[in-house]
């Protein structure tokens, strides 16, 4: 009965789980922000600066430049504006789904100063004149929409208006932010579009409350007017040296696209659990969508923004989760190989599992983190939801999988039925032989690794010179995050070729001779330009292209300071990621682990520096976030295989050979490789369908994963823990033989083992 007990309880908490996710996921996927890459926008770094006249920048002025900020994109009526002070002198504005971006950025960056003056230039009023919000969108008697403002002094305008009807070029210019010495009225009145807003003829002298600005202005600009100067005028000067819009279509595209890769690439991942571990896959299967739910509850409860990356960081902690659950699954199948029962394997495995599961994710963390506090914008985004996937996977993949697992194993419905684990009974030893986890063979058995480690060392070193090489000759084909300058990104209906793009930007007046065409139908062009683009030019492009496509461009400047900047917190991340988790093998484990885990690490990293200098790919953020992710599994899968290590030297007490050494990280190895093979074929199969399926704008990203978890899952086998095998060899011969008791003793931990 109590048997029958767990079962039920097991199904109705699975109702519970599965009936919860199925019935509230839609409506908290509806309250998701979504990203400037997924619906389209624009995202601008401002450089503040004083006034020639104004205080200096401190963070009383910047609060109250973020709040005009604020009032002008209120007038736009955008939803959820996100408007962030960064460092002491700048402000980042992120707008998304903002339909007309190039009057956004006119909205946001214009001064406000409004200055009524005569033909000569001269100030007569100005914006102080005029009473604080009064400034209305409205019409004229004959339905014209006009701008109406509220004077202060009355009095003062009939004086002005009636000393410049005496005048024989009676005419009162209405300027918004005119510069000194820069400014004229003679020069823009020839002009067809001149800068001045208007230029009324004044013939008498005018004793009213009100001025009413009229020209050629459409309804939803005079109302934008009236937000800009009931919102005041900034009280600095911004210079935008950051920005990158995306169109509405490419958003629509990229998340259309992303989340159809999303769900082959996790529908893959289930389907090889299922195949491979029979009944712990449906397991796997229940937690990960309990996982994948309490992510996006997680990502809505603090406010997150989703992006591109981010979509691609819920993918890659699904093969992080599967990879705890793999873990835990191989560890219980190797206890009943041995002959053990289901109970006690399922009790073992999971006890000797949670320590390797844990320092795998905390160094994980650790580069997540790293990348959280030097990445901007979409790239933190990434390493938010990569750091809620570790801790979620580590809920649902420890604790709740072996909750749902424990319950079958406690009610002795899976007493003896090995096949439910995927195992064959020829497999399977009796209790009475006495077989230890070392003693069973494995599909690798063959391979001498430890005796073969000079042949590992001088294939990498030859891998290494042949890098380098190629680094030398083709360098990096840096992007302008790191450069600097200009990227555009045009789509089109039909195919695209380098030539009709080059002649169509030459003809824009924007001539690029790097232009390359992308895209699964060849119907993306991008062009790079050395020099940062100003507004001005950023919307004369966007209009050309409107005309010419149809589409509004995808435009990113970088300014030569962010780009320095950027170049400088990438290394900063790198090595203090490094150093962390250095810090962390060496205390968890020993230092030499530690180096042999950063020597693995740089190892990685190199070659996927190499293969991207070879083919030519853009280095860029999404490049960075990208090594610090292979930063993390790659240290994920040497961990493992260290923790094997230190497990099966405590089962021999004391080490006197070098033999004695090999055999430990041949067994390790052997016993370790199973689950590096699948694990690494769980997060390929998700890597694979965000390349073939997802973005083009992330298809770089996926390829620098995709190098890196090939060269993550040698370096752990043949270079990491070959090279401690050499550092401990030498600390054999120098110190004798190694007390593996002694050392425990010196150094412990704590308890390994998770309650459930």
């Amino acid at each position: 009965m109590k048997a029958r007990g767990r079962i039920i309880a097991f199904f109705l908490l699975v109702i519970v789980l599965l009936g919860m996710v199925g019935t509230t996921s839609l409506p908290i996927a509806k309250d998701i922000k979504l990203g400037l890459d997924l619906q389209g926008g624009f995202e601008v770094l401002y450089e503040v600066t004083p006034l020639s006249d104004g205080p200096e920048i401190d963070n009383d002025i910047l609060s109250d430049t973020t709040d005009a900020l604020m009032n002008r994109i209120n007038v736009l009526g955008v939803s959820e504006p996100v408007i962030q002070i960064e460092g002491d002198d700048r402000i980042r504005v992120q707008l998304a789904g903002v339909e007309d971006q190039s009057q956004a950025r006119e909205l946001l960056s214009t001064e406000a100063n409004l200055t009524f003056r005569d033909a000569d230039d001269n100030l007569l009023m100005d914006g102080s004149d005029l009473v604080e919000g009064g400034a209305t969108g409205t019409f004229d008697e004959s339905g014209r929409p006009i701008v109406s403002l509220e004077l202060k002094d009355p009095a003062l305008f009939a004086e002005i208006t009636g000393e410049i009807a005496q005048r024989p070029d009676n005419v009162l210019v209405i300027w918004m932010d005119f510069e000194e010495g820069v400014d004229s009225y003679q020069e823009e009145r020839l002009k067809e579009d001149p800068k001045f807003v208007s230029a009324p003829t004044v013939s008498g002298r005018i004793n009213s409350p009100s001025v009413q600005i009229t020209g050629s202005f459409t309804v939803e600009e005079t109302q934008n007017f009236a937000g800009i100067l009931n919102a005041g005028a900034l009280p600095v000067e911004l210079e935008e040296i950051y920005s990158t819009s995306v169109g509405a279509q490419f958003g629509e595209e990229a998340l259309d696209k992303t989340t159809f890769a999303a769900a082959i690439g996790i529908g893959l991942v289930l389907l090889f659990m299922l195949v491979f571990y029979r009944f712990p896959g449906v397991i796997a299967f229940i937690t990960l969508a309990v996982y994948v739910y309490l992510i996006l509850v997680i990502f809505v409860w603090i406010g997150g923004v989703l992006t591109l990356p981010g979509i691609a960081a819920i993918m890659l902690g699904v093969g992080m989760a599967v990879d705890a659950n793999i873990i835990t699954y191989e560890r219980i199948r190797e206890e009943i190989r041995t002959g053990k029962s289901v109970k006690d394997s399922f009790r073992i495995g999971a006890r000797s599992s949670f320590s390797a599961i844990i320092d795998a994710n905390v160094t994980t963390l650790l580069a997540a983190a790293v990348l959280f506090y030097f990445g901007t914008s979409s790239v933190k985004g990434f390493a938010t939801l990569l750091i809620i996937s570790i801790l979620s996977s580590f809920i649902t993949a420890v604790w709740g999988s072996r909750l749902l697992l424990g319950l079958w194993v406690q009610s002795g419905f899976l007493d003896n039925k090995h096949g439910w684990f995927g195992l064959k009974a020829d497999k399977i030893h009796k209790l009475s032989e006495g077989k230890e986890i070392t003693d069973l063979t494995t599909p690798f058995d063959r391979q001498d690794f430890a005796g073969n480690r000079n042949k590992f060392f001088a294939a990498s070193l030859a891998l290494i010179a042949t890098g380098a090489i190629v680094l030398g000759m083709f360098q990096l084909n840096l992007g302008i995050d790191f450069s600097g300058g200009t990227r555009v990104e045009v789509t089109a209906d039909s195919a695209l070729t380098q030539q009709e793009v080059e002649e169509f930007l030459e003809e824009a007046g924007f001539p690029s001779d790097d232009v390359v065409i992308s895209g699964d139908q060849s119907d993306i062009g991008v062009a790079r330009y050395t020099d940062d683009f100003t507004q001005d030019q950023i919307d004369e492009l966007t209009q050309a292209v409107n005309e010419e496509y149809g589409q509004n461009p995808n435009v990113s400047t970088v300014s030569n300071q962010v780009a320095i900047e950027l170049a400088q917190n990438a290394l900063y991340a790198l090595a203090i990621a490094a150093l962390g988790i250095i810090i962390y093998v060496a205390f968890r484990f020993e230092w030499r682990m530690g180096v042999a885990s950063i020597v693995a690490l740089i190892h990685d990293t190199f070659f996927i520096v190499a293969v991207f200098s070879l083919l030519r790919l853009e280095v860029d953020l999404t490049f960075i976030a990208a090594v610090l992710t292979i930063v993390g599994y790659s240290i994920n899968d040497t961990i493992v295989t260290f923790d094997r290590i230190r497990e099966n030297m405590r089962s021999m007490k004391k080490i006197d050979t070098v033999e004695q050494l090999e055999k430990v990280v041949n067994v390790s190895l052997r016993q370790t490789l199973v689950r590096s093979v699948n694990t690494v074929m769980t997060v390929t199969l998700v890597v694979l369908a965000l390349l073939i399926f997802g973005a083009p704008s992330i298809t770089n990203f996926s390829i620098a994963l995709l190098i890196g978890l090939i060269a993550g899952t040698y370096s752990s086998i043949f270079i990491a823990a070959q090279l401690w095998l050499v550092l401990k060899k030498k600390e054999l011969n120098k110190k004798g033989p190694i007390d593996i008791e002694k050392k425990e003793q010196e150094s412990k931990w704590g308890s390994d083992e998770p309650v459930v």
